[in-house]
């Protein structure tokens, strides 16, 4: 009864310390924002952060000529508190899944009405609200993460070595 006791006490440790260290441990690609202000409008991009861990991502992991969700698990979401211009076209005040598709010299970025989508899996061309063609530029460093920044006059989705600006205004 005793050897039963301890062995119960032993296993009822040993899984508490499993779940305390399952729940110390980060996720792969945190939930990360975005935020900042342009011509008044404020631009908020919610996303998961995936890290490069070695790959090859431009053309490999994120395929040239499909829809990427833009980070990882959720689609990113791109919010604006006022209609804005996005390279030359309108973007309505409200919330959009942002999608990319990159090409080796090109990116087309898709922001797309239906906001709450897992990935890019049941991504829909005809609830497009608009869609744009930019030219990716060489990062000056190496990016690790996905991050995104929102400056004065654009947003830019940072990856690897690959910075893709999008001009608002």
């Amino acid at each position: 009864m005793k050897k039963l006791l301890k062995v119960t006490i032993v296993a009822v440790m040993l899984i508490i310390a499993g779940n305390v260290n399952a729940q110390e441990k980060k996720p792969a690609s945190p939930a990360e924002k975005a935020t900042g202000t342009i011509n008044g409008s404020t631009i908020t991009i919610n996303y998961s952060s995936p890290s490069v861990k070695g790959r090859e991502i431009w053309g490999a992991l994120v395929p040239y000529g499909k829809v990427w969700r833009a980070g990882a698990n959720d689609a990113t979401t791109f919010t604006t508190t006022k209609d804005i211009m996005v390279e030359g076209k309108k973007l309505p005040a409200g919330t959009y899944s942002f999608f990319v598709i990159p090409e080796k010299d090109a990116a087309t970025i898709i922001f797309n009405k239906e906001a709450k989508q897992w990935g890019a899996y049941k991504y829909d061309e005809s609830k497009d609200e608009i869609r744009v063609k930019v030219k990716p530029k060489k990062s000056a460093t190496m990016n690790e993460r996905l991050v995104y920044k929102v400056n004065n006059n654009n947003v830019t989705l940072s990856w690897e070595n690959w910075d893709i600006p999008v001009v608002i205004k």
